[in-house]
């Protein structure tokens, strides 16, 4: 058995309703894809995750519910993420225009802008943008 606390924490946006709902896609199978920016990854001082590493995904309250297995990892330009990616994040977006209206719309955030240290933060199409592909490797836990 694994020591979860040894593990990386895999935290999907904040604690709260998002989070829920994309661990929930996570636990059933529905997402096995997500994307960040280099630029968070950088102002945060967080590793970029790479293949076979194995994470601990949390929920809103810092619970590990599942240990994912990263098994992609891609740096490129936001305007290069492909359907495939897109549909794999598993919240239901049908083109790659919906995926990025959403992710935008989160990356444009208060938090997300407070996390990079530019209050007035946007993303184009040259953005680098972190796209990771993982595997449920353990779990859903019961709490």
């Amino acid at each position: 058995m694994t020591s979860y606390e040894e593990l990386r924490p895999f935290e999907l946006g904040f604690p709260g309703p998002l989070r829920d709902q994309l661990v929930a896609a996570v636990l059933s199978g529905a997402k096995t894809t997500t994307t960040g920016l280099l630029e968070e990854y950088e102002a945060v001082g967080e590793p970029l995750p790479v293949p076979g590493e194995r994470v601990a995904l949390v929920d809103s309250d810092e619970r590990t519910v599942a240990v994912l297995e990263v098994t992609e990892v891609r740096v490129l330009p936001l305007a290069e993420v492909d359907l495939r990616h897109a549909l794999d994040e598993g919240e239901g977006y049908g083109s790659v225009a919906e995926w990025r209206t959403a992710h935008e719309g989160f990356w444009h955030s208060e938090p997300v802008r407070a996390a990079v240290g530019d209050p007035r933060y946007t993303v184009g199409d040259a953005t680098p943008v972190v796209a990771e592909r993982f595997r449920l490797a353990e779990g859903p836990f019961a709490l």
